[in-house]
């Protein structure tokens, strides 16, 4: 691969730091403060003022859904490896990828729509999500059961007659406390007797069908990402047509895994934005901070997490443009070592640094006056989202396992020594 970005990539970085500097970091109060009088109104669920404002400038900058790669429906998309310093860029501040339409879980489930829905459903909930007209979320961890093995999903899809009738409770569904939200993309089970893999599948549901209840928000480290979100969802005997069924009965796995990974890798780039920021905030306190005597900055210890932060960066950068390279290059499935290398290293990494730039900041980095609680709140959280650390380490430890299996009749010869 090509480490060097090419002139189209360059030229829309860019532009994309110009849009940066000139409208996204002199809004970051003007955005929280937004939330908090509206919350104070009592309802933090208003969509904001300058998220709303800022689109339109975005799309007339040529900054709009450069996540999806080969869709004729955006041919503005990027692929992986060209969007990936893009993304970084946008990760730099939480609201920003929204302002380019860039933003989870919506990118998931335009992809998803792409790849695996009818045109019919394409025309009605894709075109509009690209659009930025509506929002979305995607149900598929459940409350009662160990969603780190998807297999334990409970939620039913039973087929009657010209319809899907769903029942269950999902929660973790990001994205549906917005009043935008329009549609969720459920994942649950069509067919409980089937292969272990075969039992799941994925359907459309539009958010306000019958028997649909957002019953709490659900808070990550105190924080409730209004007016985004994270809800608990229940679904009671929940109709929609047959039609909405994505793919065919019993493909939710498949689907599942080509959502994911496309999803996994642009949380990975946001990530190694938001550990960017917060070297260079650490960087700034230091220098200009005194204690004992001298510049906290002159301490060897901060010199040394300085230069630690500056390696644990670059190496996760570089392992995630190599897997970006791969799934445009070999696809998602023989990318599938590398998106688990990257979902395990990207977040740690991050949360490292950001716990140093929080020392480095002393209380004011645990305070609202800086982004650094905010960000290790949400870089803790992405050890858990779209699979927990454990589930991607044994899947790789599976792969690397298999390299070096003994063949059929082989033997394990001794190493040996020369005398």
């Amino acid at each position: 691969m090509q480490f060097e970005y090419s002139d189209k990539v360059k030229t829309m970085q860019a532009r994309l730091l110009a849009f940066m500097d000139e409208h996204i970091y002199p809004n970051e109060a003007r955005f929280f403060k937004e939330i908090e009088d509206n919350r104070a109104k009592g309802n933090a669920w208003i969509p904001t003022k300058i998220v709303e404002e800022l689109k339109p400038k975005a799309q007339a900058a040529g900054l709009w859904n450069l996540f999806l790669p080969k869709s004729p429906r955006a041919p503005q998309g990027l692929s992986n490896l060209e969007y990936a310093p893009l993304c970084e860029i946008m990760g730099r501040v939480p609201f920003a990828a929204e302002i380019f339409n860039c933003s989870a879980p919506d990118t998931g489930n335009m992809e998803t729509l792409e790849r695996y829905a009818s045109e019919e459903l394409k025309d009605i909930w894709l075109e509009p999500l690209l659009k930025g007209e509506i929002r979305s979320a995607f149900l598929m961890t459940e409350p009662e059961v160990a969603s780190s093995d998807a297999t334990n999903i409970q939620c039913e899809i039973r087929r009657d007659g010209d319809e899907y009738v769903i029942n269950g409770r999902k929660w973790w569904s990001s994205g549906a406390g917005d009043p935008r939200c329009a549609v969720y993309i459920v994942m649950g089970k069509t067919n409980p007797d089937a292969g272990r893999h075969e039992q799941q599948s994925m359907i459309v549901v539009p958010s306000n069908a019958p028997g649909i209840k957002v019953e709490r928000a659900l808070s990550v480290f105190g924080y409730d990402d209004a007016p985004h979100g994270h809800m608990e969802v229940v679904l009671k005997n929940v109709r929609v047509p047959v039609s909405n069924l994505l793919l065919g009965e019993g493909r939710g796995f498949e689907i599942a895994q080509g959502r994911l990974g496309p999803g996994r890798i642009h949380h990975c780039m946001r990530t190694i934005g938001v550990a960017e920021r917060a070297l260079e905030l650490m960087c700034k306190r230091l220098n200009t901070r005194v204690a004992f005597g001298r510049e906290i900055a002159r301490q060897s210890v901060w010199q040394e997490r300085i230069a630690e932060s500056r390696c644990m960066i670059e190496q996760a950068r570089l392992l995630t443009l190599k897997a970006a390279y791969m799934m445009d290059t070999v696809g998602n499935k023989v990318a599938k070592a590398e998106i688990a290398m990257i979902k395990i290293v990207a977040p740690q990494m991050a949360c490292q640094i950001i716990d140093w730039a929080i020392q480095a900041h002393g209380g004011g980095g645990v305070s609202q006056d800086f982004p650094l609680a905010y960000a290790y709140a949400h870089q803790r959280s992405l050890r858990l989202a779209d699979g927990p650390d454990e589930v991607h380490r044994n899947s790789l430890a599976k792969l690397e396992l298999a390299k070096h299996l003994l063949m059929p009749g082989e033997v394990e010869m001794p190493i040996t020594r020369g005398s």
